[in-house]
């Protein structure tokens, strides 16, 4: 008798997801768009800019490294440099929404970054927080190992209602009050991470620990990353 065959679990990819948060006139407002109902992963949701992170993310020249903290959490438990991280967390946000983190100047910037040369923007990872991790569960065709970051709208150079320069990859983008964000069709992680931002929004202080949605093993664990 032939033995059945065991269908390989894929190995999630390493991503990032970058939550931008502004101050609204009924309170904080985030951006989100929607995928595409033709997407692979999660269609018709709507979500944060984000993505996988590419070979040449961990190359980029930054004007401004991420805090200690956060770089030390960015670098437990996963094989990912926090500057790749980063880097992809910067680069999506540009490509889906067109929007350029960063402090103005000059730099010799990688393939890829003409947008944030013609406007005159060095990348900057001064104003992230790493506030999230999550792995998508292994019965699913397409995993990822993401890492969410959170930054003020205050770190964008140029108009944050300005997407001329995004690719079509998410439409309906709009900043939208946090809690309406909430009531959206969200995958699920989606909700989790925007309970997580609100709560951040309301903290001073030191940063907290990380909170590690944990999909690695044979069954879901929740962790959290200090």
């Amino acid at each position: 008798m032939g033995s059945a065959q065991v269908d390989e679990v894929p190995v999630p990819r390493d991503a990032s997801s970058l939550i931008l948060v502004r101050d609204g006139l009924s309170g904080p407002e985030v951006l989100m768009g929607q995928r595409g109902a033709a997407a692979a992963f999660m269609p018709s949701k709507f979500v944060f800019p984000g993505g996988a992170v590419d070979p040449e993310d961990g190359a980029l020249p930054l004007s401004t490294e991420l805090s200690p903290v956060c770089a030390a959490r960015l670098s437990s438990g996963g094989n990912c440099a926090a500057d790749a991280l980063v880097g992809a967390a910067l680069r999506e946000m540009w490509e889906e929404a067109g929007l350029a983190l960063g402090r103005p100047g000059k730099a010799d910037l990688p393939p890829g970054w003409d947008g944030f040369a013609e406007r005159g923007v060095i990348p900057s990872a001064a104003g992230l927080r790493y506030i999230f991790r999550a792995v998508t569960p292994p019965a699913r065709t397409r995993r990822f190992d993401a890492r969410f970051f959170l930054a003020r709208a205050e770190a964008v150079v140029g108009d944050t209602g300005d997407f001329s320069a995004a690719t079509d990859e998410l439409s309906h983008l709009h900043w939208l009050p946090l809690a309406e964000a909430r009531r959206l069709d969200l995958p699920f992680i989606t909700e989790i991470v925007l309970a997580e931002v609100a709560q951040r929004l309301t903290e001073d202080g030191p940063p907290p620990p990380v909170p590690f949605f944990d999909n690695t093993g044979p069954r879901p664990v929740f962790r959290r990353i200090a």
